[in-house]
């Protein structure tokens, strides 16, 4: 919905003449998601930051986030996954902005807004209490805990990871364009190497979200070198810009 969240030109979707047969089409892809059994998540650019020093950037990012909540509520979508933003040079006070700007959310995406690991600023050790106490799923990045590690093991983050999820949990994986001796580890290939890929995930239930630039034949490779869809209900799915 093209500039849905404009401070000019923004509007609703009530507002729109063919507001009842979006809607309409909305729940019919609701509707298949559940007959197929397809999760459907969400993860806002980067321009969503609950924790900005700034009161017009968290003013946008509320925004931005609520948006995303009416229409994950239409397509039945259980994730909003969002970073948690930049340090500003004091990462509590900066952790301390990010539970306010949860606070002003509303219950729609409150429920489904989850915390992920990134690759310089916070890492899963940091999030891990604020998602304990403010009941906010962790999804686990292993190859940002890979460039950014904090001294616990992928096998013991996973563990505390899916502690935080009252529902299947999510996490992520991607691999390194240039190797990870290369100059940019943090950048994501094309594919996921397979070597890449936790052992201990593959008896999971968990939905693996895979960050590929080749998308679903990223998703389709990886689970062909992993020697097919594991026989627990593990899943697959995509998400790269």
């Amino acid at each position: 919905m093209p500039l849905r969240t404009h401070p000019k030109h923004g509007y609703e979707i009530n507002e729109l003449p063919d507001a009842n047969e979006i809607r309409a089409a909305l729940e019919r892809c609701k509707l298949l998601a559940s007959r197929k059994d397809i999760r459907t998540t969400f993860h806002p650019d980067q321009f969503v930051v609950l924790n900005s020093t700034k009161p017009e950037v968290v003013a946008s990012s509320l925004s931005e986030l609520e948006h995303h909540g009416e229409i994950a509520e239409l397509v039945g979508a259980d994730v909003i996954n969002v970073h948690a933003g930049g340090v500003y040079g004091d990462k509590e006070a900066a952790l301390d902005r990010l539970v306010s700007g949860i606070n002003c959310l509303s219950t729609q995406v409150r429920n489904r807004l989850t915390l992920e690991n990134d690759d310089k600023c916070y890492t899963p050790l940091d999030l891990l209490p604020l998602c304990w106490r403010e009941q906010i799923p962790l999804v686990y990045d292993v190859h940002h805990h890979r460039c950014f590690p904090d001294g616990f093991t992928i096998r013991e983050t996973t563990e505390m990871a899916i502690t935080t999820w009252n529902r299947e949990p999510l996490l992520h994986i991607s691999s390194p364009i240039l190797g990870w001796k290369g100059p940019t580890p943090e950048r994501h290939h094309d594919f996921v190497d397979a070597g890449d890929f936790p052992a201990d995930w593959l008896a999971l239930p968990i939905t693996v979200e895979i960050e590929a630039k080749a998308k679903e034949l990223a998703v389709q490779r990886l689970v062909n070198e992993l020697g097919g869809r594991p026989k627990k209900r593990s899943r697959f799915g995509h998400n790269d810009p």
